[in-house]
């Protein structure tokens, strides 16, 4: 709790950021809410390659959101509060903020440069600090509420300096972001880390919107799953899949492969091994096809309206494979949508979570 004395509680209440969590009887954070304000990040499920990520430490202010929005950056693998570049070993909260040790409330970011480079990931940073504010930022007053970037890299320097010159005209103040070597970085406690995921409602001063605009790449490529020749998949297919994706038939319930397969893995088009569904999203709809909630990626689907047999319905066919699937019907789990995807088993070839990597379908793992 950022208090001097115990009779400066209510002007800190008002006035200053971070502030103390809620604990329980048990000693734990408590979260101020159930569902997070904060938009839904899109690395969750994705795989990255920890031996070539690369990081950087940014000061924005209070730590509390400056982690949470660096989090929801595409291409960001971790990030985690901290002290860094001030003159004391191993400080505590209370001696960042009452002892001026000259740390700075810092992040510690890692990302893959294949996904976002250092340039991007700072014109992000930008986005949600006032780089001419002097030891401040948001409601938060004191050293420890700089702004910096601090790099090990020093061929990182270069591509610092130059966004700080970018971003300079943008103001009518001079930058006073700090640009230095990183002297040392210390984790800060427990309670700090992933705060605002523990305490939704908590004091936040970064706003998320910038984050709406952001590119996040397809997930599944399209073009690494082509169509092959109606010849080639008559000789690849057996009868029962070729009539159901080919010929748009309709097999037969409950006596299908998968309609009660809950194994662990994913499900992709037998046509050309595009992935479709996950068994995370499977369920049992009681109908005797396999039933999902959702596709792994909307864009892996498309709609079609369906009047056959004197019905209206929503068929659902693959992407790259223009295969027949099955219908989609608003009947699902409310909690999780309330749709179904109600798939044929013979249009969809299932992957054990042990065999994808040998499928080349291993950056899909996390998915699951």
């Amino acid at each position: 709790m950022k208090l001097k004395h115990a009779c400066l509680l209510l002007l800190v209440v008002l006035l200053a950021g971070c502030s103390v969590p809620n604990f329980n009887n048990a000693g734990e954070t408590t979260a101020a809410g159930s569902e997070s304000r904060f938009p839904d990040n899109p690395n969750e499920g994705l795989t990255f390659d920890e031996e070539n990520l690369k990081d950087i430490w940014l000061a924005g202010g209070c730590f509390w959101g400056v982690e949470a929005y660096m989090a929801r950056v595409f291409g960001v693998y971790d990030v985690t509060s901290g002290y860094a570049n001030g003159n004391t070993e191993n400080p505590s909260y209370e001696d960042v903020t009452r002892r001026n040790t000259g740390h700075a409330e810092t992040v510690h970011v890692r990302y893959d440069p294949e996904r976002i480079n250092l340039e991007k990931l700072l014109s992000h940073y930008f986005m949600i600090i006032d780089p001419t504010l002097l030891n401040q930022q948001g409601n938060d007053r004191g050293e420890q509420y700089r702004t910096g970037v601090y790099y090990k890299d020093e061929a990182d320097r270069t591509i610092i300096e130059a966004v700080m010159a970018n971003e300079a005209p943008k103001y009518d103040d001079p930058l006073v972001t700090e640009v230095e070597p990183l002297k040392h970085y210390y984790l800060a406690e427990e309670y700090h880390q992933d705060y605002l995921e523990k305490n939704p409602n908590g004091y936040c001063h970064v706003e998320f919107d910038s984050l709406e605009d952001q590119e996040v790449p397809a997930l599944i490529d399209s073009a690494l799953y082509p169509k092959p020749s109606d010849k080639e998949l008559k000789a690849t297919l057996t009868d029962a899949q070729y009539q159901v994706t080919q010929k748009n038939d309709t097999e037969t319930a409950y006596s299908n492969e998968y309609w009660d397969n809950y194994e662990p893995g994913i499900y992709v088009d037998v046509a050309t091994g595009e992935p479709l569904f996950s068994s995370r999203d499977k369920y049992d709809s009681k109908c005797g096809w396999p039933s999902f909630t959702q596709p792994i990626e909307p864009d892996v689907v498309t709609e079609h309206k369906d009047t056959s047999y004197n019905m209206v319905r929503i068929e659902i066919r693959s992407r790259s494979g223009d295969s027949h699937l099955g219908h989609v019907f608003n009947d699902g789990p409310k909690d999780k949508g309330g749709l179904r995807y109600c798939i044929n088993s013979a249009s969809i070839l299932f992957i054990p979570e042990a065999e994808m990597e040998a499928e080349g379908y291993g950056y899909l793992k996390g998915l699951l």
